[in-house]
């Protein structure tokens, strides 16, 4: 005879496993980002010239712009959505003090839309309000976690490190291979990481995988096929 139990699922291992995945997800597409736009510059600019020095600094511009840009924009990003979380838990906490019945008859309301019988919902309001009744409702009504915000800082690093992991592959390929092959070499290994990061990207969102790798690997080879072209019309032009 098996005693041993099932394993137990709770809400809060539920929460940091999607938070796990967003953050896995967030990766994904900020490498993606990496690999698009610094790929299309460097082969633009391998269509006007192959010095290796000027390639090399098109790419670490285009590298350390994109990988600031991104940090930054996911740093204002998530301190602005913080920012609205925090207001909304100090209302609500405001709120709870002032009308502690009325939360209560709230909290129940919720926990019975969500499926509960009106005793059991009335049962589970009245005992997550006497064990915390602020986060009770934070988690519940709002549907944010007081004690698991999200860290801009850390956003930003993530961001930063995504889109230069990305980046750091076109700018290499072009770079260090040698001038009669790096351009189809780069084009080739820049369309297969695309293929990667799309099939990456829909299995972690459940979603159809050839949508994705079509999309990812069409978007990269326009980019670059635009931006050589563009290249290639200057340097005659010019």
């Amino acid at each position: 005879m098996n005693d041993a139990h099932p394993p137990r699922h709770t809400t809060a291992s539920a929460s940091s496993t999607g938070g796990r995945l967003n953050w896995l997800r967030a990766a994904v597409l900020g490498a993606n980002d990496g690999v698009v736009s610094t790929a299309g510059l460097v082969v633009g600019v391998a269509g006007a010239t192959d010095r290796r020095g000027t390639l090399l600094t098109a790419g670490l511009a285009g590298l350390l712009a994109g990988s600031i840009s991104m940090a930054a924009g996911e740093y204002v990003s998530v301190c602005t959505q913080r920012d609205a979380q925090r207001a909304a838990l100090e209302l609500e906490k405001r709120e709870l003090r002032a009308h502690p019945e009325e939360g209560r008859d709230a909290l129940e309301e919720e926990l019975e839309r969500r499926g509960l019988s009106p005793s059991v919902a009335d049962a589970a309001a009245r005992e997550l309000s006497a064990k915390d009744a602020w986060r009770a409702h934070a988690r519940v009504e709002l549907g944010i976690d007081p004690d698991e915000l999200t860290d801009p800082w850390r956003a930003a690093a993530a961001s930063f490190c995504a889109f230069t992991a990305g980046a750091l592959l076109p700018l290499l390929m072009i770079v260090l291979l040698p001038a009669g092959g790096r351009l189809p070499v780069t084009i080739a290994s820049v369309l297969a990481t695309l293929a990667l990061t799309g099939w990456t990207g829909a299995r972690l969102g459940a979603s159809p995988v050839r949508p994705s790798v079509l999309r990812n690997v069409l978007g990269g080879a326009l980019a670059m096929g635009v931006t050589y072209a563009v290249g290639s019309l200057l340097a005659s032009v010019v």
